[in-house]
C-alpha cells in the first residue's frame, strides 16, 4: 500500500494519547518549584544495558549536571528560575533493576508498573520520595518506535536508550509533555489571512516541535506553565503600538501578547539570540491558541520557505510582518524588529493599523490586562505522582523532526495503552529517523 508523506509518518510515529480529548489549557501562575525527579535504569530477563557502566556515569550528568544542555540546567533557564528538577536521592538515580519481563513488545505498562512496585519494595513512596519517574532503559530488544515517551500532563517518562545517553532533546522534550506541553504544529497562512490556514507540519520555534534545545519552549508554552507572570504576558484589549523584549533574554519587560482572536487567542512573541537559546532564531512569531489551550499551541507561518533544523534558511522565515483575520475585525503589524526588541501594532475591533502612532513614548502605549492566574501544573506533582493514570504520549526516535500536523480536537475510538484503556486524541507526531542512533556517548 503505497502512502502519502503525512500516511507514513502518522502510521511510524503513532498518534498522541491523552486522557481527554484536549490538552490542558488555562494558563498558571509560576511559583519556584524543584521538583523531585527519579531517574531509575531498568533491564530485563532478556536484554542489558551494552555499558552499564557508560550509562551510569552519563545519568546524573543529563539529569542534574552543570552544564547547559543538562535537564535541570535547561529548565531552569528556560523558565527564569521559576522551576528545575532535583535529585529524589543523594544518590541520583537508582539502578540498573533487572525486571522479571520480557523487552519484546515495548511493553510500557508493564516496565513501569514493575519499576513503581520495585521502588516500593525499597522503601520509595511515589508523591513523597519522588515526584516523578523517568525510566532509562536499553532499546536495543524493545522494538519500541520510540526514543521517548511521557504522560501528558503527568509524572513519567520512558526513555528507549541507544547508546549510553539520550540527551536533553529527548529529555527535555519529555518533560515538557509532563508540564502539559503537546507537539507544536505549524499553520500555514499565506500572506498573514487567519481566515485562510492549512496545518503545515511542525513548527521549529520550541524543543516540543523541530527546534530542538537552542529553541527552549515557546511562548504559549511558557504561559501555560505560568512562566511569564508579573507583566511579561499581557492581554491586549486596547488597540494601540506595544513594545516586545526577546522572549529569553534577561531583565524585565514585556514578551508575550494574548488576544482575543474569536474562540482562540493569538499569541505574539518576540525571539532574539538570549542566553543558550535562539541562536538561530529571530523577529516576531505569532501562535494560534485553540480554544485557550496554551499547551497545544500552533505556529502561524505566513510563508512557504518554512525554517527547520535540517536548512540554512535565515533565522528569521517564519517570523511575521502582518496579520488579519476579518471574522475578528483584528489586524496585527510589525513596525520594526531586531537587536532584542520588536515594536507591533495591534488593531482590535476594526480599527485601523494606519491609526496608530508607531512611535509611542511609552511600551506598551495602552495599558494591558495580565494574564490571568490559576495554580501551576506542577503544584499538583505530589497527587500526580501517586499512581499513573494518564497516558503517555508517542514519538520515534531519532535525526531530524518531521511531522504529521492534525486537528488536535479530533477524537479516535478508545484504544489501550500503557496498561489501561485512554481516549485518543489526534496529535502532532514527529519521526525522529537517525539522532538516537548517532548520539552514542
Amino acid at each position: 500500500m503505497k502512502l502519502s508523506a503525512l500516511g507514513r509518518i502518522a502510521l511510524a510515529t503513532g498518534i498522541a494519547v491523552l486522557t481527554t480529548a484536549m490538552l490542558p489549557g488555562t494558563p498558571a501562575s509560576a511559583a519556584p518549584v524543584k521538583r523531585k525527579i527519579l531517574p531509575v535504569l531498568v533491564e530485563f530477563n532478556d536484554a542489558s544495558f551494552q555499558f552499564p557502566d557508560k550509562v551510569k556515569a552519563s545519568t546524573p550528568d543529563t539529569y542534574f549536571g552543570a552544564k547547559s544542555d543538562s535537564a535541570a540546567s535547561f529548565l531552569s533557564e528556560v523558565s527564569r528560575g521559576q522551576y528545575t528538577v532535583v535529585p529524589a536521592i543523594k544518590e541520583q538515580f537508582l539502578g540498573p533493576i533487572k525486571l522479571d519481563l520480557s523487552a519484546a513488545g515495548c511493553p510500557q505498562g508493564k516496565i513501569n508498573q514493575m519499576t513503581r512496585d520495585e521502588l516500593a519494595k525499597r522503601g520509595l513512596v511515589a508523591g513523597k520520595d519522588y515526584e516523578s519517574l523517568s525510566i532509562v532503559f536499553p532499546a536495543q530488544k524493545t522494538e519500541c518506535p520510540w526514543a521517548g515517551l511521557a504522560t501528558l500532563p503527568g509524572p513519567t517518562t520512558w526513555i528507549n536508550l541507544y547508546g549510553t545517553a539520550s540527551g536533553i532533546d529527548v529529555v527535555g522534550h519529555e518533560l515538557g509533555h509532563n508540564l502539559g506541553f503537546g507537539h507544536q504544529g505549524r499553520v500555514q497562512c499565506t500572506g498573514g489571512n487567519l481566515g485562510a490556514c492549512k496545518e503545515a507540519g511542525a513548527s521549529h520555534t520550541s524543543i516540543m516541535a523541530g527546534g530542538y534545545r537552542p529553541a527552549g519552549f515557546s511562548a504559549p508554552e511558557m504561559i501555560r506553565a505560568g512562566w511569564l507572570s508579573g507583566g511579561a504576558s499581557v492581554k491586549v484589549t486596547k488597540s494601540g503600538v506595544y513594545t516586545l523584549r526577546s522572549l529569553h533574554g534577561k531583565g524585565s519587560g514585556v514578551r508575550a501578547l494574548d488576544i482575543a482572536l474569536g474562540g482562540d487567542r493569538l499569541v505574539i512573541e518576540y525571539r532574539h539570540a538570549a542566553g543558550n537559546f535562539d541562536a538561530k532564531l529571530e523577529g516576531v512569531h505569532a501562535y494560534r491558541v485553540p480554544k485557550g489551550s496554551y499547551g497545544s499551541s500552533s505556529l502561524i507561518d505566513t510563508t512557504t520557505a518554512n525554517k527547520t533544523a535540517a536548512n540554512n534558511a535565515p533565522p528569521n522565515t517564519d517570523a511575521i510582518t502582518k496579520l488579519t483575520d476579518k471574522a475578528s475585525k483584528l489586524s496585527v503589524a510589525v513596525v520594526s524588529s531586531g537587536g532584542g526588541q520588536a515594536k507591533v501594532k495591534v488593531a482590535l475591533n476594526g480599527d485601523s493599523l494606519a491609526s496608530l502612532d508607531p512611535t509611542p513614548s511609552k511600551s506598551p502605549t495602552t495599558t494591558p490586562t495580565p494574564s490571568a492566574a490559576t495554580p501551576t501544573p506542577s503544584a499538583s506533582a505530589a497527587t500526580e505522582a501517586m499512581g499513573d493514570s494518564s497516558e503517555p504520549v508517542t514519538e520515534t526516535g531519532p535525526e531530524e523532526l518531521t511531522a504529521a500536523a492534525e486537528d488536535s480536537s479530533t477524537a479516535l475510538p478508545l484504544a489501550a495503552a500503557g496498561g489501561g484503556a485512554a481516549l485518543l486524541a489526534v496529535g502532532l507526531a514527529f519521526l525522529f529517523t537517525k539522532r538516537r542512533h548517532r548520539r552514542r556517548h
